[in-house]
Formats: C-alpha cells, sequence, structure tokens
C-alpha cells in the first residue's frame, strides 16, 4: 500500500508503467488489496465454519427461533446490499469527473452503512434482553463473534468512506488517482456486502433443527 502514495496521476490504473506494475501485470495497490481480501475470505471461512458446526450445540437456549426476527434482518440486509449500487455509482461519478455527484453517492453509502450497523446494535440489544449473551450459550459465542466481525469491518468502510469525501473536499483526490482510491475502498465495500449475503444466508435463512 505504501508505493500507492508515490505513484503519479499520469501512471494509474491503465496507464501504469512497468516498473509500477507487478508480474501479474496489476497495479501494486489492485494487487494489495486483492492479496488482503483473499486473507479476510479464509478468516471470514473460518468463522461460517465454526459457527456452522457448533450453533446446534447449545444444550440450553435462548436458540435462534427464540430471538430471531427474519423479516427485521432481511431490511437490514436489502439497506447493506442497496449500499453496493450507491458506491458503484460514486465510482462513476468520479470516472465523469464529477466531484460533487461522487462525494453525494459517497456520503449516501456511508449512511446506508449506518443505518445497517445501528439496525445491527438494535438487533444485539433485543437479543441481550432476551437472555442471549456472548456467555449464555455456544450459538451465542459464535453468532456475536461472526457477526459483529462483520459489523467492525462496515464501520472501518464507514471510515473510509468519510475519509474520501474529506480527501475530495480537500482536493486530494485528483484524476485517475482518485478513481484509484474510490475503486479500492469500493473492493473493500462489495465484499463486505458480499460476506454479509453468506452470513445471512447461513446463519438467519437455514434452519438448525432446534
Amino acid at each position: 500500500m505504501a508505493d500507492y502514495a508515490d505513484v503519479s496521476p499520469e501512471s494509474m490504473d491503465l496507464d501504469y508503467p512497468e516498473h509500477d506494475r507487478t508480474s501479474t501485470g496489476l497495479p501494486h495497490v489492485k494487487l494489495a488489496m486483492w492479496l488482503f481480501l483473499a486473507s479476510e475470505c479464509l478468516l471470514f471461512g473460518a468463522l461460517i465454519s465454526t459457527y456452522v458446526l457448533f450453533r446446534g450445540s447449545s444444550i440450553s437456549g435462548p436458540t435462534p427461533s427464540d430471538v430471531f426476527d427474519i423479516p427485521y434482518t432481511s431490511i437490514s440486509a436489502f439497506v447493506l446490499l442497496a449500499s453496493s449500487l450507491t458506491m458503484v455509482l460514486a465510482l462513476a461519478a468520479k470516472q465523469r469527473g464529477d466531484e460533487s455527484q461522487a462525494r453525494l453517492w459517497l456520503v449516501t453509502t456511508a449512511l446506508l452503512g449506518m443505518v445497517f450497523v445501528g439496525g445491527q446494535i438494535y438487533e444485539f440489544t433485543a437479543f441481550v434482553h432476551e437472555g442471549l449473551t456472548l456467555s449464555a450459550n455456544v450459538f451465542g459465542s459464535t453468532f456475536f463473534v461472526l457477526t459483529g466481525f462483520h459489523g467492525v469491518h462496515v464501520t472501518v468502510g464507514i471510515l473510509m468512506l468519510l475519509s474520501l469525501v474529506g480527501m475530495s473536499l480537500a482536493g486530494k483526490l485528483p484524476g485517475e488517482r482518485g478513481e484509484m482510491s474510490v475503486e479500492m475502498v469500493g473492493l473493500y465495500w462489495h465484499f463486505v456486502d458480499i460476506v454479509w449475503i453468506v452470513i445471512f444466508t447461513v446463519v438467519y435463512l437455514i434452519p438448525t433443527g432446534k
């Protein structure tokens, strides 16, 4: 990622000179992001696998059927997925050179992310009131670790989006360099959205038999 700060706008994306590209043909910053996301796939894969293995092992309640509100969580999932569309619109606006529109869509994406995180906090609070805590049973431990870890990733993404808005207002996202920054944050944001699709399906939609 350090190489990215030294790359001039003229050398970004398809115009990268050979010394700024890896042996794969990708710019260093893109390869670094893809490698980071690959490591995140392994991490979330481990967390999801752990949840699947132990979610039905609790010998005491509450169980998923006692606490889950599928319609509510479905709305939260829709909000997060909608943010992928606004992220695409932000990048498209940036590529057109429309800074005001790019900022608008970046802020919209961040706000949708905040709605999702706020909904997750509300859901966690409701679960705790119903007796499901991190230490209540095996289901609670694996559930809170998995979904909470994803929530942290969404929060980090929100901070990245707001940082882009601030940099744009300060004129620090010029030309293709700015496009690359928005694209990299977009890749991260789409990743957390895709991970949530998997988590939502595995955790909320697939019955545990309890």
